[in-house]
Formats: C-alpha cells, structure tokens, sequence
C-alpha cells in the first residue's frame, strides 16, 4: 500500500501531534499540515502531592503508603483522547477515507481505546514510533516504507 492522495496521517505522543494530509499523489506524497496540537504538561511531582497520603490499619498501629495516580500520564491520556476526538468530528464530516496512524506504544494504545467504530473503521495501518519531533520528509518515508512492509 502507498500513501495516497487525500490520505490523512496522525502523528502524535502525550505532548505534541500533527495531522497531515497527502495533498500529493502515491507515487510523489506531498504531506500537508491540517492540525498541530501542544500541551505543556509538568512533571507529576509538580502537578500534585509531593507525598503519597497514608493510611492506617485497622488491626495495628502501621502505616502505608497509597499508591498516588499518574497524573502527568493522566493529562497525556486525556490529550490523546483530545485528539482522537477532533478526527472522529472530522471522520464524520467526511474529511478523510483512510487514516495512518503514528504514535509510541502507550500513546497507540489511548488511541485505539478512545477510537469509536466508524473511526477505527478507518485506520488503514499504525505505526508504534514516536515521530512528533521528526521533519516531515523523514515522516512521510518512514509512513511509505510501513506502508509498503
């Protein structure tokens, strides 16, 4: 399979995400930017409790720790499913046939839980890399040669 034209490709991690368009044709890809998405997201440490809460047992007098929530990974959940979100609303308006995706293996995996039916109906092919920092020439290369594999 190539990238064909009007194909659309998301390329996203916890922080940072593109949604490209081939505007091009298969032999000669030309990836356009549709959508950039950013969220500055702080470390844990910074976003909650500096100590996980305790509790106390009933039966004697030690104490243990509670396991505290993720929530730097929380936001980068929430961010993703932002972003599955907005191409389901596209998805339904028609705005593209066939969907690549492209994320590191956590981030695929919100993803293709956040998906709905007719959106997952649409994804053509996923790749688990982390190409939110690539250029887009190395993008559409590494997209053409999963494609092609």
């Amino acid at each position: 399979m190539k990238i064909k034209s009007g194909m659309w490709i998301v390329v996203a991690d916890g922080a940072r995400g593109l949604v490209l368009v081939n505007e091009g044709n298969a032999l000669e890809p030309a990836l356009k930017v549709v959508r950039v998405y950013e969220q500055d997201n702080p470390k844990t440490s910074e976003q909650g409790r500096d100590r996980p809460p305790r509790s106390f047992q009933s039966f004697s007098d030690s104490r243990s720790a509670i396991a505290t929530a993720d929530l730097h990974q929380r936001a980068e959940d929430r961010f993703v499913e932002q972003i599955v979100a907005d191409l389901a609303k596209d998805s339904e308006a028609g705005a593209f046939d066939d969907l690549v995706v492209v994320a590191p293996p956590v981030a695929l995996g919100e993803m293709r839980k956040a998906a709905n039916g007719a959106l997952s109906k649409k994804i053509v092919a996923t790749l688990d890399k982390d190409l939110t920092s690539h250029t887009i020439p190395d993008i559409t290369a590494a997209v053409a040669k999963a494609l092609e594999g």
